[in-house]
C-alpha cells in the first residue's frame, strides 16, 4: 500500500529549497555560476525584399576537379543578405585564361597569341530558325560558352546563415573532353563567374586565382576595358544583356570566348571580334572579286529568328582609328589597357577591316605584317598605323583663329583673321582646305548668341553668315602676313536693324587644314599643301578642323574686351566630346552646333526639322532603335545623357520650361508641310512628335487646353501662345519621368 504524505508548510519550505536547489546545480553547474549567454541573431535583410544586391566571392579551391567557390551577398549599407536558396535564378561560370600559341613549319618555334579566355563549359548549337532573304548569314553549327544553374543540384549550394554561401560546381573541370577539349592546368588563371538575377535587381562578380598558389594578384590577366569607359557612350542599364542579368564585363568576355559563335549567322561572338565589329558599324566593309568596296555589315540572328543588323550603328567616337577612345590608359586603368599596341592577335583586326579589308590583302594574318619589328620595322603596326591618323588631329586641338579690326560700316562687317599652328605661327593659305562642295573653311559671325541666336531668316541664315577664306568674293588674302581680310560687302548678310551695340556676338573659325597621309614607311605626319599628289595622281593629303572655341564678346563698337554673356548652360559639351570624340559632324568643333541649327531652321530635304533639339533628341541615333538596329544600349530617356547639371540644385539644366517664351519651333506634319510650335511644346514634340504613331489626341488635346501651340501655320502665330506647362511639370518632375 503506498503510503500517503502530508505534506505541512515545513515540509514544503524544505522540498522547495531542495528542488531549487537542484534547479540551481542543472543549470549552472556545481559552483552556482550563471550560465553563458546565447549567441545572438544575425542581421540581415531577406534576399527577397531587398531592393539593393552586391556579391563578392571572398576565395575558392579546386580538389580533383571539382571547384567550389565562397561568396557573401550584401545590400548597398553591407548589410547580410540571407535566404539565398538553389530555387533562386543564381548560375555560375568557370573559365581559364589560356595561352594560345599557333603552330609553324618550325614546330619549335610556334607563334604567340596572347592570352584568351576559354570557357569549360560548352554547348555545342546547330542553326534555329534562320531568317529568308537576309545576306551575311552563313548558318553552321557552332559551339557557344555556357554557365550552369545552381536549380539543377540539390547539394551544390549551402546556406551558412549569416550572408556566406558556397557553391560546388556540377562541372569537372579535370578532364573535360565535350564538346571542346579543355586542358586544366593548375598554374593558369582561373575565373569564376556568379549571376543572379532576382525580380528587383541583379548582381555579377567574379574571382580571378591561381590554383597552384592561391594567389588572387600578381597573376596573368587579360583586362583590357573598364567598364566605366563604356558607360561614357552607354548608359549603365542599357547594358544589362541577356535579358538583364549580365552587367559585368568581366563576365562577358569570359563568356564571349574565341570558340563562340552564332550558328543563325555564322558569325563569331567573340568578345573582342563583337565589340569591333559592332562598333565598326556602317563603316565595316570588304572588297568584291574585282577589289570594289562591298558592305559587310556584322549581323546576328537572336531568339525566335530576329536578325540584329549592326551594320547600322553609327559610331560616334570619330575617327574610329583612335582606340584611345575605349583602350583607356593611365591612372586606374585596366591592368592590359594597352594590350592593343601588343601586335598579338588578328581578332580585332578583321572584326574592324574584315578578312579582306583591301584587294591587297590576301592573308588574314594581319600582325605577321602589321607588327613593331620585322618585316617594317613598326611602321606597321596598328598602333604605328592607327597613331598616323590621330596626329593630324592632335595637333588640330592648339590651332587656333586670331582675329582684328572688327568693324561694321553700315551693313557691311570686316575683319581680319589669322590661322595659327599648334606653335602659334600663322598657316598659309595653300594649307587651308575646302574638305567638300558643301563645307568650306570659313568664318561665321552670330549675334544673340546669348539667346536663340539669329533667327533663321534671309540675310541672317548661317549660310548668309559664313564667309569661306577661299572666296574672293569676301577675302582678300596678304600672302606676307598670311592674313585674310573679309569684307561682307557681297555676301547676303543682314546686320540686325537696331544695331549690334550691346549685343553678345560671336566670330566662330569652322576652318581645316591640311596634313600628310600616315601609312607604310617611316614618313611623319605633318601639314602639307592641300594640293600635293602622289606619281599616280592621287592626293597626299588629309584635313582635319581646328578645334579653337570662338570668339565671343559684347559688341561697343571699339574692342573685344568685355566677355560676352553666357548662353543658359544647357548641354555638357564635355559629355558631348567623351562619346563623339574629335570629328563631329560638319565642322568638328562640337561647341557650337546651335549656331547653326536654330528652333526655327528650315526643314531638311525630307521635310524633317533641322533644329538642334530635333536632331539631338530624335534624328541621329541617340536611340539606336531609331536607327533600325533594335538595340537599346544608348537611352535618350536618361536627359543626363547629355543635359548640364545646376552646381548648386543638382537638377538638370536646359529642361526647365517657360524660360524662353520668344522661341518658336519649326516642324513637319503629315503631309511633309512646315508647320510650327509654341516654345515648350515645340521642345517636347522634338522626341514626342505629333506624326510618331503613338501620338495620342488625347496629348494634343492636353497641350492646347495648358496654351501650347502645335501645328501653327506660321512662326507669328506660334509666337502667340500663353503655355501654363510649367506649372506642373518642374524639372524635378521633368527628371523623374525621363528616368534620372
Amino acid at each position: 500500500m503506498m503510503k500517503r504524505f502530508n505534506f505541512n508548510s515545513a515540509t514544503k519550505a524544505m522540498l522547495g529549497a531542495g528542488l531549487l536547489s537542484l534547479l540551481l546545480t542543472a543549470c549552472g553547474g556545481s559552483d552556482g555560476k550563471d550560465g553563458e549567454d546565447g549567441k545572438p541573431g544575425v542581421v540581415g535583410v531577406n534576399i527577397d525584399a531587398t531592393p539593393t544586391l552586391k556579391a563578392d566571392f571572398t576565395n575558392a579551391t579546386i580538389e580533383a576537379g571539382k571547384v567550389t567557390v565562397n561568396f557573401t551577398l550584401e545590400n548597398a549599407n553591407g548589410v547580410a543578405v540571407l535566404g539565398l536558396t538553389k530555387d533562386h535564378d543564381i548560375r555560375f561560370g568557370i573559365a581559364q585564361l589560356t595561352h594560345v600559341t599557333v603552330a609553324t613549319d618550325d614546330p619549335a618555334k610556334p607563334v604567340d597569341r596572347g592570352f584568351q579566355w576559354q570557357a569549360y563549359i560548352n554547348d555545342k548549337k546547330a542553326p534555329g530558325t534562320v531568317p529568308s532573304g537576309v545576306d551575311n548569314l552563313n548558318p553552321s553549327d557552332q559551339y557557344q560558352a555556357n554557365v550552369e544553374a545552381a536549380a539543377k543540384c540539390d547539394s551544390c549550394l549551402v546556406d551558412h546563415g549569416d550572408g556566406s554561401y558556397s557553391y560546388t560546381y556540377q562541372a569537372n573541370i579535370a578532364n573535360v573532353t565535350e564538346p571542346l577539349t579543355i586542358t586544366y592546368s593548375a598554374d593558369a588563371t582561373q575565373r569564376a563567374t556568379l549571376e543572379l538575377e532576382l525580380p528587383q535587381v541583379t548582381a555579377n562578380a567574379h574571382l580571378d586565382w591561381q590554383p597552384s598558389t592561391g594567389k588572387t594578384e600578381g597573376i596573368q590577366t587579360r583586362n583590357v576595358v573598364s567598364i566605366e569607359t563604356c558607360y561614357t557612350c552607354h548608359q549603365p542599364e542599357s547594358l544589362a544583356l541577356h535579358g538583364g542579368r549580365r552587367i559585368d564585363i568581366e563576365n562577358c568576355a569570359s563568356c564571349h570566348t574565341a570558340t563562340s559563335g552564332d550558328p543563325e549567322s555564322g558569325n563569331s561572338v567573340d568578345f573582342t571580334y563583337m565589340i569591333h565589329a559592332i562598333h565598326k558599324g556602317a563603316d565595316r566593309n570588304t572588297v568584291d572579286a574585282n577589289g570594289a568596296p562591298l558592305a559587310a555589315p556584322y549581323k546576328i540572328v537572336g531568339y525566335g529568328g530576329k536578325v540584329i543588323d549592326y551594320g547600322k550603328v553609327n559610331f560616334p567616337q570619330k575617327p574610329a582609328a583612335d582606340c584611345s577612345s575605349c583602350h583607356v590608359e593611365g591612372a586606374n586603368a585596366p591592368a592590359n589597357a594597352d594590350l592593343f599596341k601588343a601586335d598579338l592577335s588578328n581578332t580585332a583586326c578583321i572584326a574592324c577591316h574584315t578578312e579582306k579589308p583591301s584587294s591587297n590583302h590576301s592573308s588574314t594574318d594581319c600582325v605577321a605584317c602589321h607588327n613593331a619589328t620585322e618585316p617594317y620595322g613598326g611602321t606597321g603596326s596598328a598602333a604605328k598605323r592607327h597613331g598616323d591618323v590621330m596626329k593630324s588631329f592632335n595637333a588640330s586641338q592648339d590651332y587656333s583663329a586670331k582675329f582684328s579690326s572688327i568693324k561694321v560700316t553700315g551693313n557691311v562687317l570686316t575683319f581680319d583673321v589669322q590661322i595659327l599652328d599648334d606653335k602659334g605661327q600663322p598657316v598659309a593659305q595653300e594649307f587651308i582646305a575646302d574638305p567638300s562642295q558643301y563645307t568650306k573653311s570659313s568664318i561665321y559671325f552670330s549675334w544673340d548668341i546669348d539667346k536663340d541666336y539669329p533667327s533663321y531668316t534671309d540675310g541672317s541664315k548661317y549660310g548668309d553668315r559664313g564667309f569661306a577664306l577661299n572666296n574672293s568674293a569676301v577675302s582678300t588674302y596678304n600672302a606676307t602676313t598670311k592674313t585674310f581680310s573679309i569684307n561682307t560687302s557681297s555676301s547676303k548678310l543682314k546686320l540686325p536693324a537696331e544695331g549690334l551695340t550691346g549685343k553678345n556676338v560671336e566670330l566662330f573659325a569652322g576652318v581645316a587644314t591640311c596634313f600628310s597621309k600616315g601609312g607604310y614607311g617611316p614618313k611623319d605626319v605633318k601639314p602639307l599643301a592641300c594640293n600635293e599628289k602622289d606619281d599616280m595622281g592621287n592626293s597626299l593629303v588629309t584635313s582635319v578642323y581646328i578645334q579653337h572655341e570662338p570668339l565671343r564678346f559684347i559688341w561697343n563698337d571699339v574692342d573685344t574686351s568685355k566677355t560676352a554673356t553666357a548662353r543658359r548652360n544647357i548641354i555638357d559639351t564635355a559629355k558631348c566630346s567623351g562619346c563623339h570624340n574629335q570629328e563631329i559632324v560638319h565642322y568638328s568643333n562640337g561647341v557650337n552646333c546651335q549656331a547653326c541649327h536654330t528652333p526655327d531652321k528650315g526643314l531638311s530635304r525630307s521635310s524633317a526639322p533641322t533644329s538642334f533639339a530635333y536632331k539631338a533628341h530624335e534624328a541621329d541615333g541617340h536611340y539606336l532603335k531609331h536607327a533600325g538596329v533594335q538595340s537599346g544600349t544608348v537611352l535618350k530617356s536618361d536627359c543626363a545623357t547629355c543635359h548640364a547639371k545646376d552646381s548648386k540644385t543638382g537638377e538638370l539644366t536646359g529642361i526647365a520650361l517657360g524660360r524662353a517664351t520668344g522661341r518658336a519651333w519649326q516642324d513637319a506634319n503629315a503631309a511633309k508641310e512646315a508647320v510650327w510650335s509654341s516654345s515648350d511644346t515645340g521642345a517636347c514634340l522634338t522626341c514626342h512628335r505629333p506624326t510618331d504613331p503613338w501620338f495620342k489626341e488625347s496629348t494634343r488635346a492636353h497641350i492646347e487646353t495648358n496654351g501650347g501651340i502645335l501645328d501653327a501655320a506660321d512662326k507669328d502665330t506660334a509666337l502667340k501662345a500663353f503655355e501654363s506647362c510649367a506649372t506642373c511639370h518642374t524639372p524635378a518632375q521633368l527628371m523623374e519621368a525621363h528616368g534620372n
